[in-house]
């Protein structure tokens, strides 16, 4: 059984499709272990303890440095004997020291198909902000691992989404969530808790499911 965290920072929608996919069967051989949240308001710590999962508030403002956080969400993350970290809307960088206790082994859900509109600065409304301002066709999301750049690491899925004429950031933002975001994510969590991905350099390799249990 794989076990989880998952970080967050705001509402939870993805922990929620998560949490969905895990009662639904399409997340299989995978549970959440704890949800940990640097915002102590945020409702995913909510959808967390009505589920009866652990549910952590580790803030950046309890700490005097950077550092002495970096390393309190590592311990705590750390504590719990997660097999996979799952980012699903937070906003917070991500430490190196983090990155590197967990290679290949964390990932993160971003608003766009990546290389397009993503790194530093692209994040929540402002990528569909700047999605809308280039007047790009199609958009969509992407799973990938966590290295040490932003939205750098090995593409696991993507899913496109298209861009109507009267899109406002919010509905936009909305759709990519509805249409991707809570499909792709539940997917990569499967495939990786069902050993079905690998990463040959630098590249996900994805390998069918085994004869019986045919998809």
């Amino acid at each position: 059984m794989l076990k989880m965290a998952v970080l967050v920072s705001g509402g939870g929608t993805n922990l929620q499709a998560i949490f969905d996919a895990i009662d639904d069967g399409s997340i299989t051989n995978a549970e959440v272990s704890v949800v940990i949240s640097n915002n102590p308001n945020a409702y995913a710590l909510e959808r967390a303890r009505q589920r009866g999962v652990d549910a952590v508030c580790v803030s950046p403002k309890s700490y005097e440095t950077r550092e002495a956080f970096n390393e309190a969400l590592l311990e705590k993350v750390q504590s719990y004997g997660v097999d996979l970290v799952v980012l699903a809307g937070c906003l917070v960088v991500i430490p190196k020291i983090m990155v590197d206790a967990f290679p290949n082994r964390m990932i993160n859900i971003h608003p766009s198909l990546i290389p397009s509109f993503c790194g530093t600065g692209y994040y929540g409304l402002k990528v569909h902000e700047a999605v809308l301002a280039r007047g790009v066709k199609i958009t969509g999301a992407t799973v990938h691992f966590v290295d040490d750049g932003t939205d750098t690491g090995p593409i696991i899925l993507q899913k496109a989404v298209e861009v109507k004429q009267g899109d406002t950031p919010e509905i936009l933002q909305r759709r990519v969530m509805e249409e991707a975001e809570w499909k792709i994510m539940p997917r990569a969590i499967d495939l990786i808790a069902n050993g079905r991905v690998s990463v040959v350099d630098g590249l996900v390799k994805i390998t069918e499911a085994e004869e019986g249990n045919k998809e």
